[in-house]
């Protein structure tokens, strides 16, 4: 339970050793580079905003690239694809990357070409089957659709709404008679026709025909619709070819993903590298680092670039208004929920971590919730076998969130074999249905469904110590801090109250009775628990407006303080989502054996069903349920728990480092030399 020590570091070195100083520092990723000196005549910022901008779109036209390229590989990632890490490429494959750099960039870009072809043609194949659709109810139209007219002639060539007979028409052009007219197709949608009159009357029948809401034909053509639609579907053939050539050569590329993946870690690690070099006071000949650095890793770090460059380094301990980032650092127990803190907030000036305390409520609380030993085996077992297994290559975040889980899990078997629950009530459900003889694991402790409101008053209790531990915590800081008065005033008093609190109401044979208490506080313990509470209410009341010169405001302050023991009492009533998820947990864990036991009651096919409706239902039970425990565990830590002690505001420490997505540089040893 520690916030590391952080210093502030000034690295003067060469320019010319820049770029190897910078990119040992991005290996080891353990110094947060700063702006703390200003430029002067002397030194200035250089500007890297074009580098910068053209590695930034290189990074983006290789991530398209490999977005591409998975689509049409449609190649499926392993289930446990997540627990292999990332690759791990040496010091001289990284720095050897530039011989091949320029010919993997073009690699991406033409892919990316090969892409948006594919994307125009099959624009081009949609326009096509577009003119195809138009072009269908013409197909016996063995004239041009664009054709217009002869020496004495005029032609309408189009389309009316809904079903129209010739008669109807001939019936509607009767006035400019000689006039000939042709259905070339019918529907109720529409009518296609073609009209010829003598062209003295060609204006009177094309506005009789605009009367019957008459349209041209969205399509135009020299040749007749038939050769019209060979000529698209040529097109549309050729069309294709090309697309599956481009599909083909975009495959093609499949060899080079590795090389693609490993560019866009590359020009990552780079465009960071600028980055901070923006940020970066440079002379003529020298450059300076300025930023925080833990102070436990500070002689490690001189040491090394001190042993391969010309330089110097001045570390000292930053000002108390400064603001500082925060790193912390945990035993194997609480490490994987730094995590969790971290969600929160990271301590602020003078707080303490809380990570190792809150772990040991954490796994508590949640083992609680899920309280099954068959569900605690699985989820510890799995988080086992993934940190054995794939824990040398698996990445800090991956293998603290499998810690976490595996400790968790350990919790649930612990409270599950205390409970007596194994899947729910399985083995009884199964040695009575198969076997006709019921066989009972029984609780170390106590059933919760048989003794609800035993499982209510522990869950309280625990509730209590969760948040007295908080109050304590809160000592503690106030302790580091030397804020004695504090101490008395926001602590013990509160202490001294809600502790008597307990006492008074564990005298009340009302609360006994509900709780099921077996003990009953004496008079004479009460009479001293009541002037222990109104001489702390007392206290309270005249102290926690102490920062308020108007004592009636004051006054008034410390009544509201004092009205915060309401607070409490909800946040201990909110431990009872205890009993309520650990109960979820078992009830619907019997129902489905239940309903196992009932559908799968047949000797021979019976066991089959049974499995099947086990498998599923309890995969869904511990599903839900462990998400719930997860989320009901964090809100009794954030609201409950870290609401006695714990501000936050921190701001968190972020090294300058290489953020790769791919692959990780690994420099060889001495001993693999």
């Amino acid at each position: 339970m520690a916030v590391l020590q952080m210093q502030r570091i000034f690295i003067c070195a060469l320019k010319k050793d820049r770029k190897p100083v910078l990119e040992l520092l991005q290996r080891r990723g353990i110094i947060e580079i700063n702006d703390m000196l200003t430029e002067d005549s002397v030194f200035s910022k250089a500007d890297v905003s074009s580098a910068k901008n053209s590695l930034d779109k290189a990074i983006s036209s290789v991530k398209e690239a490999i977005v591409i390229l998975n689509e049409y590989l449609e190649e499926k990632k392993p289930m446990l694809s997540a627990l292999y890490g990332l690759n791990v490429a040496t010091l001289d494959e990284y720095d050897g990357f530039s011989v091949k750099y320029n010919s993997v960039i073009k690699i991406a870009n033409r892919i990316i070409d090969l892409s948006k072809e594919i994307t125009e043609q099959k624009a081009e194949i949609f326009k096509y089957n577009t003119q195809i659709e138009m072009l269908t109810p013409w197909m016996t139209f063995d004239v041009p659709i664009n054709f217009s007219e002869t020496r004495f002639t005029k032609s309408f060539i189009g389309t009316l709404p809904k079903a129209w007979t010739r008669e109807a028409i001939y019936e509607s052009l009767s006035d400019y008679m000689p006039v000939n007219v042709d259905i070339i197709s019918s529907s109720k949608e529409q009518t296609c026709i073609f009209v010829l009159c003598h062209k003295d009357k060609a204006d009177g029948v094309y506005e009789k025909l605009r009367g019957m809401e008459f349209i041209l034909p969205g399509i135009t053509s020299d040749v007749a619709p038939a050769v019209q639609l060979q000529q698209l579907e040529s097109k549309i053939a050729e069309i294709d070819a090309n697309i599956k050539d481009a599909v083909n050569e975009i495959i093609s590329y499949k060899e080079h993903m590795e090389e693609l993946k490993f560019l866009q870690d590359y020009d990552t690690t780079r465009s960071e590298k600028y980055e901070v070099i923006g940020h970066l006071l440079q002379s003529k000949n020298v450059f300076v680092i300025s930023g925080y650095i833990p102070a436990r890793e500070v002689t490690t770090i001189t040491e090394e670039l001190e042993s391969k460059f010309q330089l110097s380094i001045e570390v000292e301990a930053p000002s108390d208004e400064e603001d500082v980032p925060v790193l912390l650092d945990n035993n194997a127990f609480s490490k994987p929920l730094e995590g969790i803190v971290a969600s929160y907030s990271p301590p602020g000036k003078g707080e303490v971590d809380p990570t190792l305390v809150m772990s040991l409520f954490y796994y508590l609380l949640f083992g609680i919730m899920l309280s099954d030993a068959g569900y605690g085996a699985i989820i510890a077992g799995a988080c086992a076998f993934g940190l054995l297994k794939y824990g040398k290559r698996m990445e800090t975040s991956m293998k603290n969130m499998l810690r976490m889980y595996l400790f968790c899990g350990i919790s649930t078997i612990f409270w599950g074999v205390l409970f007596g629950s194994y899947f729910g009530d399985v083995v009884d459900v199964v040695s009575e249905t198969y076997f006709g003889n019921k066989v009972t694991i029984p609780a170390i402790w106590f059933l919760p469904m048989n003794q609800p409101m035993r499982m209510l008053t522990f869950s309280m209790a625990l509730g209590i110590i969760h948040l007295f531990t908080g109050l304590g915590m809160k000592l503690y800081q106030l302790l580091k801090q030397k804020d004695y008065k504090s101490i008395i005033y926001d602590v013990v008093f509160w202490l001294i109250l809600l502790g008597s609190s307990v006492v008074l109401l564990l005298s009340m044979p009302m609360i006994i009775n509900l709780l099921g208490v077996n003990f009953v506080v004496p008079g004479n313990i009460a009479n001293v628990a009541s002037i222990l509470a109104i001489l702390a209410a007392i206290g309270i009341t005249l102290t926690n407006g102490r920062e308020s010169r108007n004592p009636f405001k004051r006054f008034l302050k410390g009544l509201y303080a004092l009205y915060g023991i309401s607070g409490y009492l909800s946040d201990v009533l909110s431990y009872s989502r205890l009993l309520a998820l650990g109960l979820a947990t078992g009830v619907i864990g019997m129902v489905i054996n239940k309903m196992a036991a009932m559908a799968g009651g047949s000797k021979f096919v019976g066991p089959f069903i049974f499995i099947i409706i086990f498998l599923v239902g309890h995969t869904l039970n511990l599903a839900i349920n462990a998400l719930g425990a997860y989320v009901h565990t964090n809100r009794l830590q954030y609201v409950e728990f870290f609401g006695k002690f714990y501000g936050g505001g921190g701001r968190e420490f972020k090294p300058f480092a290489s953020k790769t997505k791919y692959y990780k540089i690994k420099e060889k040893m001495k001993n693999e030399i």
